[in-house]
Order: C-alpha cells, then sequence, then structure tokens
C-alpha cells in the first residue's frame, strides 16, 4: 500500500513540473508583445521609437500631399494649355492664366513669359534690348520659371528619401539595443532561459519591424514621384519651348499663320 501511494505522488510530481514550466513559458512568450515592450522601454529605446514615429508621420503627410497635389496637377495641365492655344485672342489666353489658382504651374509659367515679352517690348531701345534680344530674355523668363515649378514639385522628396534609407538602421539600433539588453538579463539572472530574454528579444524584433514597416511605404511613394514628377517636367518643357516660340515669333512651331 505505501508503495502504492510514492508511486502515485511521483507520477504526480512529474506530471505537474512540465505544466508548471509550460505556464511559465506561456507567461514569459507574452513579453515579446508590443504593449509589453511600451511598459518596459528605457530611454534610448523610447527615443528611437518617437523618432520612427516622427519619422513615419512626416513621410505619410508628404505622401498625401503630393498624391493630392500631382493629381490635381496632372487632371488640370491639359485643359490649362488647351485652352490657353485654342483661345485665339492673346489677352484672352493671359486673362485665362491670371484666373488659374495659385497652385497651377502651367499657369504660372505662361504668365512669367509673357510678362517677360511684355517687358522687353517696353524697354526697346534701352540697354536691356542691346544686352539681350527678345529671344534670349524670354528664354531666361522661361528657365527660371520651369526651375521654380519643378523644384515645388520636389516638395517633401528629400524628406521622403531620407526616412527610405535611414528607417532600417534606425530600427536596427532599437535591435542591436534590445539585444543588448537580452545579454544584460542573462548575466544578471546566470541563465538563458525564455524568461530572462523573452522581454528584450521581443523589443528587438518589434524595432526591426518598425523600422521597416516606415521605410517600406517611403521608399514606394518616393520612387512614384519621382516617375510622376519625371512625366511633368517633360511636359513644362514642351509647354515652354512652345511658348518660347509663340512669344519670340508671333506662331508656335509647326503652326500656319492666317
Amino acid at each position: 500500500m505505501l508503495q502504492d501511494i510514492l508511486i502515485t505522488t511521483a507520477a504526480a510530481a512529474a506530471t505537474a513540473a512540465p505544466a508548471g514550466s509550460a505556464a511559465s513559458n506561456a507567461e514569459s512568450l507574452q513579453q515579446l508583445g508590443f504593449y509589453h515592450m511600451l511598459q518596459n522601454q528605457d530611454l534610448i529605446s523610447r527615443g528611437v521609437l518617437i523618432f520612427l514615429v516622427i519619422m513615419s508621420v512626416g513621410a505619410w503627410w508628404y505622401t498625401i500631399v503630393n498624391l493630392i497635389k500631382n493629381g490635381v496637377i496632372r487632371a488640370r495641365a491639359d485643359r490649362v494649355m488647351r485652352t490657353f492655344w485654342e483661345t485665339p485672342n492673346a489677352q484672352d489666353a493671359i486673362r485665362f492664366m491670371e484666373e488659374q489658382k495659385a497652385n497651377e504651374p502651367f499657369s504660372k509659367i505662361a504668365l512669367d513669359c509673357a510678362q517677360a515679352a511684355a517687358h522687353h517690348q517696353r524697354h526697346e531701345g534701352s540697354r536691356l534690348v542691346e544686352a539681350l534680344n527678345r529671344s534670349e530674355f524670354i528664354d531666361r523668363a522661361l528657365r527660371q520659371a520651369v526651375t521654380r515649378e519643378s523644384a515645388n514639385l520636389e516638395n517633401g522628396l528629400t524628406w521622403l528619401a531620407t526616412v527610405g534609407a535611414t528607417a532600417p538602421f534606425v530600427g536596427l539600433l532599437g535591435t542591436v539595443w534590445g539585444i543588448y539588453h537580452a545579454l544584460l538579463a542573462i548575466g544578471e539572472s546566470g541563465s538563458s532561459s525564455i524568461d530572462a530574454v523573452a522581454g528584450p528579444v521581443g523589443e528587438a524584433l518589434i524595432m526591426t519591424a518598425i523600422g521597416l514597416g516606415v521605410a517600406i511605404p517611403a521608399v514606394l511613394a518616393y520612387n512614384y514621384f519621382v516617375r510622376v514628377n519625371r512625366d511633368t517636367y517633360a511636359k513644362f518643357d514642351t509647354f515652354a519651348h512652345d511658348l518660347h516660340d509663340f512669344f519670340a515669333t508671333g506662331s508656335r512651331v509647326g503652326e500656319i499663320k492666317r
């Protein structure tokens, strides 16, 4: 009878030990979560996370703003240029350009060109006309206008490129710091069990994921806007060349004067 009792007690203890170990491991694995990381961050880890959040907010802000801006410009571009060339009276065409919104680039290029041509015409016989002929003066004004409007299209691209290039390394800094904490925990406890390293390792993994999550959308947005802007720059150049021909000679290249 006593032997049976001892055997039963030993079996129960053997069964309880793995159950307790499994429960301890499950509790340790819960420390891998994002919420636990926020509760146990030190100053450096919290600073890295805040910096990544700022980078992400800025990248999404510029992405949304540039999506709206490029969408509006591309939707209006053909109508603005077509209306300008189809208006028979040059004064009416210029008046139409003046009525466009302040963020419409094609109208601003046309207005700068028209103002340069009018300014040169008003100063015929002066040193200005002697130094620069009409074609050169208009060409200089167009170059400045195209450069200005092209620069306006690039607002935010530097931020997107910087975020895409540096966010993974900022996340890596958080990862290295988390691994450092894991090594400290192993040294303090003298054990490499999951109880000691779950929290720091979880922090390291989450920081890596956040860094990649910030960088990838920024890189995709940057590449998209570079491609879209390249098409817009080509339209700027084509429109500027036609404007130069029109205001310098009185007609576009290929246009039949009646």
